[in-house]
């Protein structure tokens, strides 16, 4: 069965997409820690990201580095940090959330909730700036 991620690559569940290549998805978490919040995913459906090949993973991270300094340009923030969870959902992914505090990595604090709006506003803007 095909996992949340894999049928919004497939365009069946409808995304703020920010970037896109032959391997790789950007997207903005619509459970968002901080605005900008996004998810870059693999297009390949893999469970963990440490089952990726060493290529899989280098070039998961420099997609993923493309998509953080886009969102630097526009969310203004001290960094992007990145986090891998993994446990969420069963399709490899990083976390790149635009941060002034170490304090916004704490993923069990609750969630934004950003208008539809805002969201597809702030997904034009990164991908703008990609």
């Amino acid at each position: 069965m095909s996992s949340i991620f894999t049928k919004i690559i497939n365009g069946d569940i409808p995304s703020y997409k920010i970037a896109e290549d032959n391997q790789h998805y950007a997207f903005l978490d619509i459970n968002p820690l901080v605005k900008g919040h996004t998810l870059v995913i693999p297009k390949i459906e893999e469970d963990y990201i440490f089952d990726l090949s060493d290529a899989q993973i280098a070039a998961l991270h420099i997609f993923a580095k493309k998509v953080a300094v886009g969102i630097k340009k526009v969310i203004p923030c001290k960094r992007v940090g990145s986090l891998v969870i993994g446990t969420e959902v069963p399709h490899a992914h990083i976390h790149l959330i635009p941060f002034e505090e170490e304090a916004v990595f704490n993923i069990t604090r609750p969630k934004l909730n950003i208008n539809p709006d805002e969201m597809a506003e702030i997904a034009f803007k990164i991908s703008q700036a990609i």
